[in-house]
C-alpha cells in the first residue's frame, strides 16, 4: 500500500534507514532525535494503514443553514424571511434551486469544481436547543446517553490504540470533548509560538529534566512521566512546525487554524485526526444577523478553500479530508431583532480533493415544520461521521464506535 508520511528534506527511505539503522543526524539536538525517532515510528504505523487525514472543523454557536447555502427556489424560504431572506440575484448559485451567500467564493469554487459534498437535513432525535447540550452531543455522537468520552477519541482509540504520540491534535484554547480518548493524550495547543508547558521560573529546570520513565517502578508516576515527556516533545515539535512554516496561500482575514494544521502536515507529524474550531459562539445570530453572518460564512469559506489549496502545494490533498459541522441550525422564521433563533437541523459539508461532489441526505421541507417552526431533521448526522470514519479512514466498526448502525454515503472517490 503507497505511503502518504512526509518528511522535510528526507526520503521516506532516508528517514527509515537513519532511524532504523543507526546512522548519526547531523543535527545532533535533542528535538531533531526525539522528531526523527517519532517520524520512524509514524512511519511504521503509517504503512500498515492508508495516511488518510481528517480534519473536522465547528462552527460555534450554530450557523443559520439557510443562510448559508439558500434554497432561492423555494417560495417559503422568503415568506418565513421577509427581511432576512437573500435574494436570488445577491447569491453564488450553484444550481436551479441553491445559492452560497454571496461572499462564500470559496466554497462555490469547491462546489464547482467537485471538491465540496452539502448534507442536508443533518440533526438527531429529541434535540436540545442548548450550545452546552448540543455540542456536547455531536461532540460524543451519543446524543441524550452521557458519554464521557468524544467521538474522534474513540475513533483513533479504535483506529489506532498502539499509535505513536501527536496521533491526535487539537487546535484550541482548550481541549475540546470531541477528542477527549481513553487511549491517547490529545495534543492540545492555541499559539504553536507559547505552546510550553507553563511553570515557575523557579521550577523550569526541574520540570524540563524529566526522568527516564523505565527507571521508575510505580506504575502510576511512570504513567505521569511518560505524559510530560510526550507532552514537552510535543510542544518542541509544534513550534518547530510553525517556525518553518511559510506560505505564500492566502487564508483571508482568519485561517481558523487551519495553517497551523497545514504546517503540521508539512513538518511531517504523524497526526492522522485534527480538531478545530470558529469559536467563540461566532455563529450566535440572535439580532441583527445580516452583515455579521456575510462576515462569518466569507471567513470560513475563505479559510477551508486555502487549506485545501496549502495542501496541493506541500503535496498531500489526496490525503485529507475537511468535515464542517455546527451544533445546530436557527429557526425557520426570521425574529423581531432582525435575527434568528436556535433550530434544529442543518447543513454539514465535506471538502477535498477526493471528495464526489454534490448533494447528499433528503431536503428538510420549508412547510412542513415542527411545533416550534424548525426544520425535521432527514439525516442522523452520525451518518456522516460513519461516512467519515468507513468511507475515508477505512475503519468498519462503527456500529461499536457510534453506538448503533448509520449507513455511510458513498463520498469518496474509489
Amino acid at each position: 500500500m503507497k505511503n502518504h508520511f512526509s518528511f522535510p528534506k528526507a526520503s521516506r527511505r532516508d528517514l527509515l534507514r537513519a532511524c532504523m539503522c543507526g546512522v548519526s543526524v547531523s543535527a545532533g539536538s535533542a528535538l531533531r532525535m526525539a522528531l526523527f525517532g517519532q517520524a520512524a515510528a509514524a512511519l511504521e504505523a503509517q504503512t500498515q494503514s492508508n495516511g488518510k487525514i481528517l480534519v473536522v472543523l465547528e462552527l460555534s454557536g450554530g450557523n443559520d443553514g439557510l443562510n448559508t447555502l439558500v434554497p432561492y427556489g423555494d417560495d417559503a424560504y422568503y415568506r418565513h424571511r421577509p427581511n432576512l431572506g437573500i435574494p436570488r440575484k445577491q447569491l453564488r448559485a450553484i444550481d436551479d434551486h441553491f445559492g452560497f451567500s454571496s461572499g462564500m467564493a470559496g466554497f462555490e469554487r469547491l462546489y464547482k469544481s467537485g471538491k465540496l459534498a452539502v448534507v442536508h437535513g443533518c440533526g438527531y432525535e429529541n434535540p436540545s436547543f442548548s450550545h452546552f447540550t448540543s455540542m456536547a452531543y455531536w461532540q460524543t455522537a451519543a446524543p441524550n446517553s452521557g458519554e464521557p468520552y468524544g467521538w474522534v477519541g474513540r475513533l483513533a482509540d479504535a483506529i489506532a490504540p498502539d499509535a505513536p504520540p501527536n496521533f491526535l491534535v487539537d487546535i484550541d484554547s482548550h481541549q475540546s470533548l470531541a477528542v477527549r480518548s481513553r487511549l491517547h493524550v490529545p495534543v492540545v495547543f492555541d499559539d504553536p509560538n507559547k505552546f510550553t508547558r507553563e511553570v515557575f521560573a523557579e521550577e523550569r529546570g526541574v520540570a524540563d529534566s524529566v526522568t527516564a520513565a523505565g527507571q521508575v517502578d510505580n506504575p502510576s508516576r511512570r504513567y505521569l512521566l511518560d505524559i510530560a515527556r510526550s507532552a514537552r516533545t510535543s510542544s518542541a515539535l509544534v513550534r518547530e512546525a510553525w517556525a518553518k512554516y511559510r506560505s505564500p496561500v492566502d487564508y483571508g482575514i482568519t485561517g481558523l487554524d487551519l495553517p497551523k494544521v497545514a504546517a503540521l502536515i508539512e513538518a511531517g507529524m504523524p497526526t492522522r485526526l485534527y480538531y478545530t474550531s470558529y469559536r467563540n459562539n461566532a455563529f450566535d445570530t440572535h439580532v441583527f444577523q445580516s452583515d455579521l453572518h456575510h462576515r462569518l460564512l466569507t471567513y470560513a469559506s475563505d479559510a477551508v478553500s486555502a487549506f485545501l489549496r496549502d495542501l496541493e502545494r506541500i503535496g498531500r490533498a489526496d490525503d485529507v479530508v475537511v468535515m464542517v459541522f455546527s451544533e445546530f441550525g436557527r429557526r425557520v422564521p426570521e425574529n423581531v431583532n432582525l435575527g434568528t433563533d436556535h433550530g434544529t437541523a442543518n447543513l454539514m459539508f465535506v471538502a477535498g480533493k477526493q471528495v464526489k461532489g454534490g448533494h447528499y441526505g433528503k431536503l428538510p421541507s420549508l412547510t412542513q415544520l415542527d411545533a416550534g417552526d424548525n426544520l425535521i431533521y432527514t439525516t442522523d448526522f452520525r451518518r456522516v461521521y460513519a461516512t467519515m470514519i468507513a468511507g475515508w479512514l477505512g475503519y468498519r466498526g462503527t456500529h461499536d464506535l457510534l453506538r448503533g448502525d448509520f449507513e455511510a454515503f458513498d463520498m469518496f472517490q474509489a
